[in-house]
């Protein structure tokens, strides 16, 4: 019995009917409500060329889209390294045999994930501010790192910790088997593996951090959106300005998620074994009884 027929029942025809009457209801409903907001753009000369002919200018790419996507990615490239760093050492932490190193880091993880990551850029700018640690004007660079260091972070840590429980036991008793101890089986073996098999939900993450360092903005950092609005704001077209912004990002994040797709698939083939094919009969190419 399949899964599927244990949680709830096939439908039948006249169940699959009225979902594709559903479903082709609901897809007429929103291609209209498309159709209004582009009417309703278009009355109010949204679509005019002059309002989009700026963005075929070098200049404006240049001093600006290009500008901000720069300081964008700097704060992103930089969390996202400081944020592997700080999962892997607090899901270690985590997965200590030591109580005292398990319980510490456990409350770190829980109170850094549940604190909203822009409270965490407005608490740090205003106290870099305040202890004049920094120059005025890095106070906000560092702010939005230390705001998406500790709060993807820390979702990081808890994918390596659930990333380890969910592999096969026999994997850390193999480590112990060879006389490893608890430790070096856990850095040889399972996180590695781990990380291999958390590699989409990683990605994941670090598309958040790159959409979430736009937050930047309300801290006064000035990376694309606030370029954006810049821009948007002495030419008269913010609402184009903030469509080009968007249509970046999610370029970006495309190209980052199609990567990491190809990376994970190429890793879990490369673990998992070689094929090929000899004698219409395809060989497993670990296998020592199969080398020849």
């Amino acid at each position: 019995m399949s899964v599927q027929q244990v949680l709830f029942d096939a439908p039948g025809p006249k169940s699959r009917r009225n979902i594709l009457i559903g479903n082709i209801i609901g897809a007429v409903l929103i291609v209209g409500l498309i159709g209004y907001l582009i009417m309703a753009l278009a009355a109010q000369g949204q679509f005019a060329p002059e309002k989009w002919t700026p963005f075929l200018e070098w200049d404006t790419w240049r001093f600006f889209l290009l500008e901000g996507l720069l300081y964008t990615l700097r704060a992103a490239a930089i969390s996202v390294v400081t944020s592997i760093v700080f999962g892997l050492i607090f899901g270690l932490g985590r997965l200590s045999h030591v109580a005292v190193i398990r319980w510490i880091s456990g409350i770190v993880v829980e109170f850094f994930r549940a604190v909203p990551v822009l409270l965490m850029m407005i608490f740090f700018w205003l106290l870099l501010g305040t202890l004049d640690l920094l120059r005025p004007q890095d106070s906000p660079f560092a702010a939005v790192v230390l705001g998406l260091t500790l709060y993807n972070g820390s979702v990081i840590a808890e994918l390596v910790r659930s990333g380890v429980f969910n592999l096969p036991k026999g994997q850390r008793e193999a480590g112990l088997a060879i006389g490893m101890t608890r430790s070096q089986s856990l850095r040889s073996i399972e996180v590695p593996q781990a990380l291999v098999a958390m590699l989409p939900a990683l990605v994941s993450q670090f598309v958040v951090i790159l959409k979430d360092s736009a937050l930047g903005y309300i801290i006064t950092y000035s990376e694309l959106l606030a370029y954006s609005r810049r821009l948007g704001s002495g030419e008269g077209n913010i609402f184009q300005a903030l469509i080009v912004a968007a249509v970046i990002f999610i370029i970006i994040n495309f190209m980052l998620t199609t990567f990491a797709t190809k990376l994970s698939g190429r890793l879990s083939f490369r673990t998992g074994g070689k094929t090929r094919k000899d004698k219409n009969e395809k060989v497993l190419l670990t296998d020592p009884t199969n080398a020849g």
